[in-house]
């Protein structure tokens, strides 16, 4: 599960087809200038899906809607540390096997700096599953319906449509004008709160041709006619984007349209942009927006005059985006604890005492529990193997720590986090960075949400000289870590 491409698997239809389906021809100069860190568009086997996302645990569902939404979002990580999105489909979506490939295939030929672009696929038996770039910002929705901190500035949602309108433009200067779906769930922000369109909304949904799972309030009137999806939709969709920019609520276009019409723009305007922007500004934004939701197709804006519109509106181009959106940026979005101070220093001997004070708390209901049945002198010199350990950690003899929690994890019986993140250490104070993450990694598949094992992976990134992973991992844990204090102190 790393960067290199993998032989394809046998799924419904014959190698051939499936050889021809990965490979992905070179896009323009232009676009892959762009995202040139972006690895060629490729094939995922299963279990290498399951190994990054923790067995598609529910802890790293991501899913705006919900664990039980059809086709399920999971947060993920590679053998190479690159993060990933993991778009799991209901089992009864795309029965043919050779049209998700098709799918998967045009839309994995896209790049651009406007897109969360498709690095691959899977399909196995009956499991169709996409995999993406991950954002590590969360979606338009959360931040203009959700907020906490603040709301979203003038400046960014000119930016945020202008994004828009860019990735839009290029996805159908590519041949994929459709888009299913556009709604503020669709746009998510990456690490330096730039937003960019997922490119999920670029599939065909599903075999039974809905492509429009919002209240039929916001759908294009003639979806509602047809049951199908034009280029002239996705502009009415843009337009219900616009309002939602401008309302910052989800206002109903016939709602607005009647607003608009009896210029009542200051009950459609979101009262926090209050003094942010000019008269001007605001009434070019409505006018756009009408335009977009025009009931007859042919009077609606192209892409092309949209961007040309939205273009000269930009305000403080120079400002980075995650000020205007007001994302905390850099190795944590919350105050480092002692753990995470300790981490970012690389401190091991602090790391070496925290770890000890913790103790094995954290394996409660994670760990097996030993049955009577299996209480045998095998299984106590197993547990006095784990003794030998813990004794050998807290004297800080890290040759005879690693070999006591080796034989102890060899023996299998028993799972704990715990063994596998003090064996990390102990790699790390052996100068053992490579083994030291693969158990950091292997705690958190045992316990997906558990702070400890992502801080680990921190320290023997930096160690490896990974210091961009290294940062992102130290963030996610530092979340993680003030998630669950948070959930504490509510008990």
């Amino acid at each position: 599960m790393g960067s290199q491409c993998t032989k394809l698997t046998h799924c419904c239809v014959d190698s051939q087809f499936k050889a021809a389906v990965v490979e992905v021809p070179d896009v323009g100069n232009e676009d892959k200038s762009e995202v040139n860190d972006l690895p060629t568009f490729r094939e995922f086997t299963l279990e290498q899906l399951k190994n990054a996302t923790s067995g598609f645990a529910v802890e790293n569902i991501v899913s705006e809607h919900g664990e039980k939404a059809p086709n399920v979002v999971y947060k993920g990580k590679l053998e190479n540390q690159r993060r990933i999105a993991v778009k799991r489909f209901n089992k009864m979506a795309w029965p043919d096997a050779r049209q998700f490939l098709e799918e998967a295939r045009s839309v994995g030929q896209l790049r651009s700096h406007r897109l969360v672009n498709l690095l691959g696929f899977c399909c196995e038996g009956d499991e169709r599953v996409l995999v993406a770039e991950f954002m590590l910002n969360e979606t338009l929705a959360k931040h203009l319906f959700h907020w906490e901190t603040q709301p979203i500035k003038w400046a960014m949602r000119l930016r945020v449509v202008l994004h828009l309108a860019e990735a839009l433009e290029y996805c159908t200067s590519k041949g994929r004008a459709l888009y299913h779906d556009l709604n503020a769930y669709r746009i998510l922000f990456d690490e330096d709160g730039n937003p960019k369109l997922s490119s999920f909304g670029l599939m065909k949904n599903s075999r039974d041709g809905k492509s429009y799972s919002t209240n039929l309030a916001f759908t294009p009137p003639e979806y509602l006619r047809t049951g199908r999806v034009t280029p002239e939709s996705v502009i009415y969709s843009f337009g219900t984007l616009l309002l939602d920019l401008l309302s910052g609520k989800h206002i109903p276009p016939s709602h607005a349209l009647d607003l608009i019409r009896g210029r009542n723009l200051q009950m459609l305007t979101d009262s926090c942009l209050e003094g942010q922007f000019s008269s001007d500004d605001g009434t070019e934004l409505v006018r756009l927006a009408s335009r977009c939701l025009q009931y007859e197709l042919q009077e609606r804006p192209s892409l092309k005059a949209l961007v040309a519109a939205l273009t000269p509106l930009q305000k403080e181009n120079d400002v980075p985006s995650h000020i205007l959106i007001g994302i905390p940026h850099g190795a944590s979005s919350s105050p480092l604890s002692p753990f995470g101070e300790a981490c970012s220093r690389r401190d091991l001997t602090a790391i070496n005492e925290i770890l000890d004070n913790i103790g094995y708390k954290d394996d409660q209901g994670v760990a097996n529990e030993l049955s009577f049945q299996m209480w045998t002198d095998e299984m106590q010199e197993t547990l006095n193997t784990k003794k030998k350990g813990d004794s050998a950690f807290k004297q800080k003899d890290y040759r005879i720590a690693i070999e006591c929690y080796t034989q102890f994890i060899d023996v299998g019986t028993m799972v704990s986090p715990t063994v596998f993140a003090r064996r990390s250490l102990s790699y790390l104070m052996s100068d053992l960075p490579q083994e030291a993450l693969s158990d950091a990694m292997q705690a958190q598949v045992i316990s997906p949400v558990w702070h400890v094992a992502l801080y680990l992976q921190a320290v023997a990134l930096a160690t490896l000289g990974l210091e961009n992973e290294a940062h992102a991992a130290l963030k996610e844990a530092t979340n993680l870590e003030a998630e669950r204090n948070a959930n504490s102190r509510q008990k």
